[in-house]
């Protein structure tokens, strides 16, 4: 059987260590479908799995990455064959099925989403699973009833992926964005995609006096979690949403009962890895609408498979803006 880069990641006497090595192909976990691998991305998720900063990685050896886009070699799926563009993401990839940073990988047939029409391999990685979560969360916003007439919407950790590409759909919505960061030196860069104001990080970082503050918007996307997630819902308007999909702060979430009683707002919870194919299939559908390929091309970053690990450090340590796509092969 034939051999391909990949980044595999061994458990070692002290946490883990991560390589770019020759991964034999008859390795593979067991899958209908096999895919050659084109394009991934970098997520937060998977810089804390390549430093091995948190235990993301359940089995070993793995390889990492938590999505992709590429084309289908082989497929014994009724709904797939040869040739197929397609798309991946979630479902265990990188924890406890190997993963995306390798130049092919072997899944199952009902993990996969065809690549919509209008939108390269490379651009639908340049969205990834940050962007694909940003969408499942305006969706869940939309389901809830927000509209822009109701007022402002807060994005928080604005300058990473979630963020950056939440900023720019819901801008292109008709809402009035406020963006959250610790960087307030991106501030052009954040208006440019469509923010209508910036405010620093430190506003929402502060544990709150009281239960509840004053009304300030009428829902959010929320990547951060812990203390700014507790704040956002205490300054959420009457009857308005935040949805969370992120914990780059915490897990923790030291609030009260006071906003959902007294003002009847709603925590939307997000998940992105067992989330039903035909949610998927609304989520990418409307990505390929509601997304400009202006605004994705200025958000994004594009490394090797080389430069992977390194750039997972960078993630961690807040170093990095919008999206960055990862070139296979």
């Amino acid at each position: 059987m034939a051999t391909f880069k990949a980044i595999r990641i061994d458990k070692a006497e002290k946490g883990t260590t991560a390589a770019l090595v020759q991964f034999d192909e008859a390795d593979l976990m067991d899958g209908d479908v096999t895919v050659r691998v084109e394009w991934s991305t970098l997520n937060y998720k998977d810089g804390l799995a390549v430093t091995g900063k948190a235990p993301v990685v359940r089995r070993f050896p793995m390889i990492a990455g938590i999505d992709f886009a590429g084309t289908v070699e082989h497929s014994s799926h009724p709904r797939w064959k040869a040739g197929d563009r397609v798309i991946c993401n979630g479902w265990g990839l990188g924890e406890t099925h190997l993963g995306s940073y390798a130049e092919k990988a072997r899944v199952k047939g009902d993990w996969l989403v065809r690549l919509p029409d209008g939108i390269s391999a490379r651009d639908a990685m340049a969205i990834g699973t940050a962007g694909y979560t940003a969408m499942l969360a305006v969706l869940a916003l939309e389901q809830q009833g927000l509209k822009p007439s109701q007022g402002p919407v807060v994005v928080t950790g604005a300058a990473g992926g979630v963020g950056s590409v939440a900023i720019a759909i819901l801008s292109k919505l008709g809402y009035h964005v406020i963006a959250s960061t610790g960087r307030m030196s991106e501030t052009d860069y954040l208006k440019s995609l469509g923010a209508a104001e910036v405010i620093d990080r430190n506003e929402l970082s502060v544990p709150a006096a009281k239960p509840l503050a004053k009304e300030r918007w009428a829902g959010g996307v929320d990547s951060v979690g812990s203390t700014t997630l507790a704040n956002l819902l205490s300054m959420t308007r009457y009857r308005g949403a935040i949805a969370a999909c992120g914990l780059a702060a915490g897990m923790d979430l030291p609030t009260s009962v006071a906003p959902f009683i007294l003002r009847g707002v709603c925590l939307l919870g997000i998940d992105s890895v067992m989330c039903p194919i035909e949610l998927r299939e609304i989520a990418w559908k409307r990505l390929s609408n509601d997304l400009e390929s202006t605004k994705l091309s200025e958000i994004t970053h594009e490394i090797g498979l080389d430069e992977v690990i390194g750039t997972g450090a960078k993630i961690l340590a807040g170093q990095v803006r919008g999206r960055i796509v990862v070139k296979i092969s």
